[in-house]
């Protein structure tokens, strides 16, 4: 068995890839459309690992989509977790979980998918303005 991807429904493919691509730095792997079922799919990958991926589905007739807490979160692996969420808000993303611990933050995608950011090879020293900021919304 291997883990192949996760697939997250997005309202608005543009700002999706924006947010994926252009903020949190995945790139994009494929790209689908299928005109008989009205939808596209693009797999992103971290650069460098194409192995795990994340679909976004956009279905070109707009719907609703509920929060459903049945979906945790998807998980990155990130050289530099301080440098990563700073860029992220320089570039408008709240934090809504941030790094206090050197190790862990959270993000939310423009779809309210929680994104959880993990340093790799452990904690790194705490250090401001990180480690005295608090939780902002849901993560």
């Amino acid at each position: 068995m291997k883990y192949l991807h996760t697939m997250v429904r997005v309202s608005n493919l543009e700002d999706s890839l924006d947010f994926y691509c252009n903020k949190l730095g995945l790139v994009e792997l494929q790209r689908a459309d299928n005109d008989a079922g009205r939808y596209t799919l693009v797999f992103l990958c971290a650069p460098g690992d194409e192995s795990a991926c994340i679909e976004l589905t956009y279905n070109w007739d707009p719907e609703a989509y509920g929060e459903g807490r049945n979906f945790g979160h998807v998980a990155y692996r990130v050289d530099d977790i301080y440098a990563l969420c700073q860029r992220l808000m320089d570039h408008g993303v709240t934090i809504n979980r941030p790094p206090r611990d050197g190790y862990m933050a959270f993000v939310r995608s423009p779809d309210n998918i929680s994104i959880e950011l993990l340093q790799a090879g452990g904690a790194l020293p705490k250090r401001e303005p990180w480690a005295s900021m608090p939780n902002v919304g849901k993560w």
